[in-house]
């Protein structure tokens, strides 16, 4: 294929992105939205920061002020806020530090050179984050542009001051929207298929012919859903962030709801493990021939276990779960369990290869059940 058609189709598909990317910013509240907002906001900034210096100050400084507006505009308030003071500290010592070097020591390439060290050393203090690199940056300008002089570096400052003010006042105009439901909303969701995927495992378990394939695509769908959680962890912990100093107006209860919807990705994601390791073990003894030889009354007394712990998911995930009925599903899914392992323990001898298959199901499912249980005592302390 020519290299100009198959860049010409990188261009169209890359267009047609962007064009759903709109879309589903215009359509509907979510990422989309807020990534189109804050590039809106951030052109503004820095136009408006821009116009100002060049208005206000020496153009040699004027370039400060919208850089400084794009440092100062990040995906949440207290981010900004962080960014633009630790960037306003690594700014004010790069240029402390030139115009001590040229008052001292003059304009040579041995104080430049040292000038690069000290800067470098400052500027991996952990305090200043990513913006440690502008003490070195700052201090280049406020050396060689503006020769150490006082009044450069006075105008230096302004054009930064304006920046931050741009940058910031965008932010305090419209405030990155608030998204507490919608994070509880994907718990529930997590939640909820993790609970059918109970329920058809269940199905697959008490089948005559359980199906290979539809078993091996659970484990598949396990992995995909541990990848699920990661996503909504990060999701969580950004909105938590994106509450601190947001002069938006909180809806009632949000303070708790974030930390407990993280709390519940975390009690997922163990629950996750002993699923993934029960799939595991029925593969196995799918393919062989184990699954056929359980005992008759363990597979539906099994699967009994499965739906019961499934319910317990359901009543788990919602945004505000009743604790006496999560407490009481817990306690109807402990003794659908008890009564089966009773049952294993009381059946004829079973040969070791199912006895080893037994015993794994019923210990990933006694964890599980005790990791619901942990996992409920603390979300009721949340």
């Amino acid at each position: 294929m020519p290299r100009g058609v198959d860049a010409a189709r990188r261009i169209r598909s890359t267009a047609t992105e962007q064009a759903d990317h709109l879309r589903r910013a215009v359509r509907e509240a979510g990422s989309e939205r807020d990534q189109v907002l804050l590039v809106a906001k951030t052109v503004i900034a820095a136009m408006a920061a821009w116009i100002l210096a060049r208005y206000l100050l020496p153009p040699a400084v004027s370039t400060f002020a919208p850089f400084t507006a794009l440092v100062a505009l990040q995906a949440t308030v207290y981010r900004s806020l962080r960014d633009s003071l630790q960037y306003v500290v690594a700014m004010a010592a790069g240029a402390t530090l030139a115009a001590t070097l040229a008052a001292v020591a003059g304009i040579h390439g041995w104080t430049f050179a040292l000038l690069t060290l000290i800067a470098l050393c400052i500027g991996r203090i952990r305090r200043l984050g990513q913006q440690g690199i502008q003490v070195a940056i700052v201090g280049f300008f406020a050396f060689s542009s503006g020769q150490g002089q006082i009044d450069y570096i006075g105008h230096l400052v302004a054009s930064v001051g304006i920046g931050a003010l741009c940058g910031l006042g965008a932010h305090l105009v419209l405030a990155p929207a608030r998204h507490t439901h919608r994070r509880q909303q994907a718990v529930t969701d997590l939640y909820s298929t993790m609970s059918r995927r109970l329920d058809d495992l269940a199905d697959t378990l008490e089948a005559n012919d359980p199906d290979r394939d539809h078993l091996r695509q659970w484990r598949r769908d396990w992995r995909s859903l541990s990848a699920e959680c990661e996503r909504i962890r990060h999701t969580i912990e950004a909105e938590i962030e994106n509450g601190r100093m947001n002069p938006r107006p909180t809806t009632s209860g949000s303070g708790e709801a974030l930390p407990r919807a993280r709390e519940a990705i975390t009690v997922a994601e163990r629950s996750m493990d002993h699923l993934r390791s029960m799939s595991r073990t029925l593969d196995y003894a799918l393919d062989s021939g184990e699954l056929g030889n359980l005992p008759a009354a363990f597979r539906p007394g099994f699967s009994a276990v499965l739906r019961a712990v499934a319910t317990v998911m359901e009543e788990m995930g919602r945004a505000s779960p009743t604790d006496g009925e999560l407490d009481a599903r817990i306690d109807e899914a402990t003794a659908e369990l008890d009564r089966v392992q009773q049952q294993e323990r009381t059946t004829p001898e079973a040969s070791p290869a199912v006895h080893a298959v037994q015993g794994t199901l019923l210990t990933d499912a006694g964890r599980l059940l005790a990791d619901l249980r942990s996992g409920r005592e603390s979300l009721a302390t949340i």
